[in-house]
């Protein structure tokens, strides 16, 4: 996806945040309602990596524009 102004980011932020809670925002929730501490850790720390993931992406995006100007 192209991201051109502060609509498309806007657009590319929902269907992001949509794909990180149903895959591990789920697997979070069961890992609280029927894993032990680890497990959480493990589901907490996979959830924040996601996270981590999708911003490193438009961030690169950034720069990719930024080398083009």
């Amino acid at each position: 996806m192209k991201i051109d102004n502060r609509g498309d980011f806007g657009l590319w932020a929902i269907e992001v945040a949509k794909q990180i809670v149903s895959g591990e925002g789920f697997e979070l929730a069961r890992a609280a309602r029927d894993g032990t501490d680890d497990d959480v850790r493990a589901a907490g720390n996979a959830l924040g990596q996601a996270i981590t993931n999708a911003l490193m992406e438009v961030y690169d995006g950034l720069l990719e524009g930024a080398e083009e100007n």
